[in-house]
Formats: structure tokens, sequence, C-alpha cells
């Protein structure tokens, strides 16, 4: 007896398909619960595996085809022979329903490492030099330049004030030469020697410096190749929020050295009990919550003439894949601790990956973060993907020496990690007040720091 194999209903919203590869072929044994084909959706990309076990009979829809859910993909057999025909499988109307796309810059938190001195090696010391023998001074060739690692020790010795004027008033930096009197000493002649070498000696690059070196090019250029479903919808989802809404971008900068002294104290606990290392997104992804519960406006759609306001901080991030951007959602976010945040960013975007994410996992977001700085960037103007109305960027965290003032309110000059946040938003429902009160109570959030309660170790 044949069995027919049917495109299933892969979420809510989702009326079609595309196969984009076959797993098997007409012939091929296939056991219950094996992948059997990849499909292609506008919300997710997935296998579908086999309900029966059996030999392929009929593949009857074809590679970069589209069909409606319902639709008979495959026919399997008992292999035995003598199979009636399947009965024929009711389409199954499901409605459309609108759901963002991503088209936001890929997640992923910055890692900081710290700096890492590198080894200072002695030069070697020069043997005593005997008193010549001919009475006329010998000006000793100019030597050229040492490598970085090795500047402290030809300078380490005593160099006359009269020499180190020489060399101020002469342009010659006293750590590039290597001294020719006892000991290593730099001496005037050596300063003379150095002044008269060639420029090209002088500025000789020292063992220290990197070569640039480019990448190798692209496999990809001077080809041509068909858009993908998923970018389709990305790029058609893109346009219609840009035409529909009226977009713009307000940033703030956000000190965030607190929280990384923070996260330098609690990562060995939290990788001990988490599995994971704990970064800053985590941070954004409660504070921005905790703001949507006293901003609605961030948390709303609109809906014709109407304006719905969300009861949950349903907070969508993006994950940057080979086949393009999507967003997974973490629900009710703003009643989660930082471990449980941190946990569902891991899970989800190691899943969303590797296309085994559930498609209503990827459905249900109404506000999304984007961590534009997981390449370096400061900041974008990132674009709001219907139907919601904010989406917020975090660039990178980055030293900078910013003015600071003490609890006297006397300023001086620190070196701080900060960070630049950028909220895009619809300015049809959203005004720039809205906005700049919602993006200074995520600033003082992060400012202060104060996570201590809500860590989950």
């Amino acid at each position: 007896m044949s069995e027919s194999v049917v495109l299933p209903a892969l979420g809510e919203s989702v009326t079609e398909g595309t196969v984009t590869r076959w797993l098997k072929k007409v012939g091929d044994t296939v056991a219950v619960d094996e992948p059997l084909v990849e499909v292609s959706t506008d919300k997710v990309d997935t296998e579908i595996p086999s309900p029966v076990a059996g030999v392929i009979e009929q593949i009857l829809v074809q590679e970069d085809e589209t069909v409606q859910v319902g639709a008979v993909l495959v026919i399997i057999g008992s292999g035995a022979g003598g199979d009636s025909a399947p009965a024929p499988v009711a389409e199954v109307a499901v409605p459309v329903v609108e759901v963002p796309a991503p088209v936001a810059a890929p997640i992923s938190s910055p890692v900081f490492a710290a700096p890492v001195a590198a080894p200072i090696v002695p030069a070697p010391v020069a043997a005593p030099v005997a008193a010549p023998v001919v009475a006329a001074p010998v000006v000793p060739a100019y030597q050229a330049p040492v490598a970085a690692a090795s500047v402290e020790s030809s300078d380490a010795g005593y160099v006359t004030p009269l020499v180190r004027k020489l060399a101020s008033e002469v342009g010659i930096d006293l750590s590039q030469i290597s001294g020719t009197g006892v000991g290593g000493r730099i001496r005037k002649d050596d300063v003379l020697a150095a002044q008269h070498a060639p420029a090209a000696a002088v500025s000789a690059p020292t063992s220290a410096t990197s070569t640039f070196v480019p990448g190798a090019a692209s496999p990809l250029r001077g080809t041509t190749e068909p858009m993908s479903r998923l970018r389709k919808v990305l790029a058609e989802r893109a346009v219609a929020s840009m035409i529909s809404t009226a977009q713009l971008t307000t940033v703030v900068e956000v000190d965030m050295t607190k929280i990384a002294l923070l996260r330098a104290r609690v990562q060995p606990q939290f990788v001990a009990k988490s599995g994971g290392k704990l970064n800053f997104m985590p941070f954004f992804a409660l504070a921005a919550a905790e703001a949507l519960r006293v901003h609605p406006k961030l948390n709303a759609t609109i809906d014709g003439e109407n304006i719905v306001y969300h009861g949950t901080e349903n907070i969508a991030f993006a994950v940057d894949t080979e086949k393009g951007l999507l967003t997974p959602v973490i629900r009710d976010a703003a009643g989660l601790n930082i471990m449980q945040i941190a946990q569902q960013i891991a899970d989800l975007a190691a899943r969303t990956r590797a296309s085994q994410l559930k498609p209503d996992e990827l459905g249900g977001g109404t506000f999304t973060l984007t961590n534009t700085g997981s390449r370096g960037a400061l900041f974008d103007t990132p674009v709001v993907f219907l139907p919601q109305v904010a989406i917020l960027g975090t660039g990178v965290v980055s030293k900078r020496a910013v003015v600071v003032a003490d609890a006297d309110g006397l300023e001086s000059i620190a070196i701080r990690s900060m960070v630049y946040l950028a909220l895009s938003y619809d300015h049809r429902l959203v005004d720039g007040a809205d906005a700049s009160r919602f993006l200074v109570d995520i600033k003082a959030r992060l400012e202060q720091a104060d996570f201590a309660g809500v860590l989950g170790l």
C-alpha cells in the first residue's frame, strides 16, 4: 500500500512552501522520521521528515517549485509492489498573516580580551672597548634601529644632558639608536651618525610591524545567481516598510563600564552555572524589555486607524545566517532574568543557524533588537519591520576617553567602556520625545548597572 506525504502546515501564517532540495530520490528506502526533503517558506527553512517507512515511488514536486500547504510532495510505497493508488489529499487553506522579516544587522556581542604585554628581551651588552691605538677619533657607522622588544635596553644606560639636548635639536629619537659606548651607552657621535644616516635607514620598520594581507577574492565575483525565497521576502518587506512608514532614528551614548566590571566579576560563576559566557546582549534585552513596559507606544502595532498595545514584551533579535537574516523571539522578556535571557539567545541563535527552529519561534515579536556592533560598527540606522513600530540597534562596546564627574561635581578625563544605542521608529505613532524618553530610561538602567538581583546566579 502506498502513502502520500503532503506539505504540512509550518506555522499559523504559512500557506505555501518551496522545495529547495530533495534528500531522497525515486527508488531510495526511507525510514520513519528520516529527513526527506528541504522546504523553504517566508519564515523558515526546514527539513520535512518522512511520516512512514518504505520506498520512494514517485516525486510529485520538483526542486524550486512552490506549492500550497497540503499539496502531495511524494508517494512512498511498501516496496512489495501492487500498491494501490493513493487517495487524493484535500488542499488545506490557511489565512495569510503578515509576519515581519528582519533587515537589521546580525547579532552577536563583542568579547573583550585584556591586552597582553609583549615580552621584553634584553639586548646583548657590548664588551668594554679598549683604548684606541690611533690618536684620531673613529666615527662609528650608524647601526640600524633595533627591534621594538629591545628598545628599553638600548636606552637603559645613562645619557648625558648634552647628548639629550643634541638629539632634541636635530630631531633624533634616542630610543631608536643603538649606543656604541661602554655598556651600550649612547654618545654624541652616535647621535651625529644617526643625523647623517640615510632617511630610509631611520624609518626602516621594526620587527613588530605587521603587513596587511588582503582577503581572498570571493568566488561569487563575476557570477549571477537567483535570489533565494528568503532573500526575496526580506527585500519585499524592507521596501514595503520604508514606503508605508515614516522612519527616523535617535541615538544615545551609554557608559557600560559598570556592567563590564560586573561581567568580569561574575563570569566564572555564570559559566559554571549556565554553561555559556555572559556578554552584553542580555543586559540590552532586559533593559529594553523593562523600558517597553513603561513606554507602550514602542511596543505597539498600528491596525488601520487603531493602535494595538501589546500585553507582553516579546523581543525578537536578529541572527545572521548563510541564507539571510532571521529573528527568533524571546517571549515575555521583561519577566526573565539575565541568565534565562542569555540561555534563550544562545539556544535560539544556534538553532536558527542550523535551520532547526519551529516556524512559530520566528513569529510574534513586538520589538526587535539588532547587534550592529557584532562586527565592530559604532552604530547604524536599522529599518523597522512591520507590523512593529521600533527596533533598537546596539553598537560595539569600546573603550574611549570621556569626561566624567565625581560626587563633588569635579570633572576629569577617564577611560570608559562606551556604546551607542540607535533607535529607529515609526513616526506615525512614536514622536521624537517618546523615543528620547525610552532611550534615556534604558541608558539610566544600564549605567546604574543594578542587575545583581536579576542575574539568576
